[in-house]
């Protein structure tokens, strides 16, 4: 386990404070606070490709020849389905 150790100002100590839960020390404020930076990035980069695919032509039409290719496996159609 690595140990980081760092010297914060007032305002970053009044931050640390304002994300701590009942009962949680320092560290997990700052382990939980990183971990969750690092799923807002992801997240962020996931919106960032997906409004990239969304005018990528070829991207739309790859996925609509996968649906195509596997509508016919679907088990369940429901009423009234009928096949273009």
């Amino acid at each position: 386990m690595t140990h980081v150790t760092f010297h914060c100002d007032e305002a970053t100590e009044a931050l640390l404070d304002s994300l701590a839960r009942d009962g949680e020390s320092r560290s997990e404020t700052i382990r939980r606070a990183l971990q969750d930076v690092a799923r807002l990035r992801r997240r962020e980069q996931m919106r960032a490709e997906a409004r990239g695919l969304v005018d990528d032509a070829a991207d739309l039409a790859e996925s609509r020849a996968v649906g195509a290719d596997l509508d016919p496996l679907r088990a369940y159609r429901g009423p009234g389905w009928e096949r273009d």
